[in-house]
C-alpha cells in the first residue's frame, strides 16, 4: 500500500513535470498569435500608406494605437491575473482579441472606393491593443508558476522568443496577404491564429497543483532573502519596488532602437535603401529570427552564470554603439547602389537583435524580483514601460525624418539605449547570492 502511493505520487510529479511543457507551449502560441499582430502589422506600413491613404504621421499614428492599447491595459490585466489566475485571463484576452481581428477583416479594410478613414483604423488597433494587452502577463505568470529557479530564464526567454517568432512569421505572411489579397485576408489568419491558440490554452492551460507549492514558496523565500540582504523590507508590492521599477524603465528606453526597426525599419529599407518587398521581409524576418536565437541563448546563459542585470547592461552599450554606427553609416553614405542596401540591411538585423536579445532575462529578472503570486503585475508595470515606446516611438519618428532625416532617426535610437545602461540596476552580490541559495535549497 505505501509503495503504491508513493508510485502513485512519482507518476503525478512527472506528469507535472512534463505538463509544464505543454504550459510553455501554450505561453508560446499566445505570444507569438499577438506578436504577429503587434510586429507583423509593422512590415506592412508600404501596404498600409498606400491602401489606406496615409502620410508618413497618419502611419505613425495608427502603428503606435496598437502600442497604446496595449500599455494602457497591461497593469489592469496583469493585477486581474494576480487576482482571477492565468487560465481565465488569457482566454478571455485570446478570445476578445481574434473576436476584434475578425471585426476589423469584416468592417475596417479597404475594398472599391471605400477607404476607412484614419481615426476608424487607429481605433481598431487601439482594441486590439487593449483586448492583446492580456496576454503577456498572464502566460508568463503561468510559465513562472510552472517552472524552477535555475530553469526560468530559459523558460521566459523561451516564451519571450515567440514574440520575434511571431513578429517573423507576420513580416513573412502579412505583407504578402495584404499585397495580394488585401488587409482583409491579413485580419483573418491573425484573429484564426488567437481562436486555435486559445483551444489549447482550454484544454492544457491551468493553475499549478500541490507539486508547485514548494516552488512558489522557495520564489518567495528567494526574494525575502535578497530584499533584506538589500536592506529592503520583505513582501513589497511590486508597484513600490524601485528594482522592479529600474529594470522596467531601462527595458523600456532599450526598447526605442527595437521598436524603431520594427516599426519604420521597413521604410527605411524602402525610401533610403530602395530595396523591393522580397527584400524588406526577409530582412526583418532575419531580425526575429535573429532575436528569438539570441533570446534563448541569453536565458540560457544567464541561469547558468547568474548574471542576469550585466547582461541587461551589456545590451545596452551593445546597441548603443551599433545604432550609433548605423546613423553615422546612413549619413555618410552618398550612394544606394545593391551593396549599400545590402549594408543597410545588414545593420538593421545586427542593430535589431542586440535591441531584442535581453527580453526573456528582463522579464525574468521582473518576475523573479515580485515572487510567482506577484508575477502578473511585475511583469505588467515592465510591458506598460515596453509597450509605451511602442505608442511614442512611432509618433516620434515622422517629425526626427522632417528634422534630420534618417541618421537622427538612428542617433537617436542610439542615445536610448545607451540612456538604459544607467537606469539599470547593477547586480547585488549579496542578494543575488542570498536568492539563487534560497530557491537551490528548498
Amino acid at each position: 500500500m505505501a509503495n503504491g502511493s508513493v508510485d502513485a505520487v512519482r507518476a503525478l510529479g512527472e506528469r507535472g513535470a512534463s505538463h509544464r511543457w505543454k504550459v510553455l507551449g501554450v505561453g508560446f502560441a499566445a505570444n507569438a498569435s499577438f506578436s504577429a499582430a503587434f510586429s507583423g502589422m509593422p512590415t506592412t506600413a508600404v501596404f498600409l500608406r498606400s491602401g489606406y491613404h496615409l502620410g508618413n504621421d497618419g502611419l505613425g499614428l495608427v502603428l503606435g494605437m496598437l502600442g497604446l492599447g496595449i500599455a494602457v491595459s497591461e497593469l489592469p490585466w496583469g493585477l486581474l491575473t494576480d487576482r482571477w489566475g492565468d487560465r481565465r485571463v488569457l482566454l478571455l484576452g485570446l478570445l476578445s482579441t481574434a473576436a476584434a481581428l475578425a471585426g476589423l477583416a469584416l468592417f475596417v479594410v479597404p475594398s472599391g472606393g471605400y477607404v476607412p478613414g484614419v481615426a476608424t483604423l487607429a481605433l481598431g488597433l487601439l482594441l486590439i491593443g487593449l483586448l492583446g494587452g492580456s496576454v503577456n502577463g498572464s502566460s508568463g505568470r503561468a510559465v513562472m508558476a510552472w517552472f524552477q529557479e535555475g530553469e526560468r530564464g530559459l523558460a521566459m526567454s523561451i516564451r519571450q522568443t515567440a514574440v520575434p517568432a511571431g513578429g517573423g512569421l507576420g513580416a513573412l505572411l502579412l505583407p504578402v496577404l495584404a499585397s495580394r489579397f488585401g488587409f482583409a485576408s491579413a485580419y483573418a489568419v491573425l484573429a484564426a491564429a488567437c481562436g486555435v491558440t486559445a483551444v489549447f490554452a482550454w484544454l492544457w492551460l491551468h493553475e499549478p497543483s500541490h507539486a508547485d507549492a514548494g516552488d512558489a514558496r522557495a520564489g518567495r523565500n528567494a526574494v525575502q532573502n535578497a530584499a533584506m540582504a538589500e536592506g529592503a523590507p520583505p513582501e513589497v508590492s511590486p508597484l513600490r519596488d524601485i528594482g522592479i521599477w529600474r529594470v522596467a524603465l531601462g527595458a523600456g528606453a532599450l526598447c526605442v532602437p527595437q521598436l524603431a526597426v520594427i516599426t519604420f525599419g521597413t521604410v527605411f529599407l524602402h525610401d533610403s535603401g530602395r530595396a523591393g518587398v522580397l527584400a524588406i521581409s526577409v530582412t526583418v524576418a532575419a531580425v526575429q529570427a535573429g532575436a528569438a536565437v539570441a533570446r534563448v541563448w541569453s536565458g540560457h546563459w544567464t541561469d547558468r552564470n547568474r548574471n542576469r542585470r550585466p547582461y541587461m547592461r551589456a545590451c545596452s552599450l551593445t546597441t548603443a554603439a551599433l545604432f550609433a554606427s548605423l546613423a553615422l553609416l546612413t549619413g555618410l553614405a552618398g550612394t544606394h547602389g545593391a551593396a549599400m542596401t545590402a549594408v543597410f540591411a545588414l545593420m538593421i538585423v545586427l542593430g535589431g537583435v542586440s535591441a531584442s536579445a535581453w527580453h526573456g532575462v528582463a522579464f525574468t529578472e521582473l518576475a523573479t524580483l515580485a515572487g510567482t503570486s506577484r508575477a502578473g503585475t511585475a511583469l505588467a508595470i515592465g510591458n506598460t514601460c515596453v509597450f509605451l515606446t511602442l505608442f511614442v516611438t512611432p509618433l516620434a519618428i515622422p517629425p526626427l525624418l522632417t528634422i534630420g532625416s534618417w541618421p537622427l532617426v538612428w542617433a537617436v535610437a542610439s542615445a536610448c539605449a545607451l540612456i538604459a545602461w544607467p537606469i539599470l540596476p547593477r547586480a547585488a552580490r549579496g542578494a543575488k547570492t542570498s536568492a539563487a541559495r534560497a530557491c537551490d535549497a528548498t
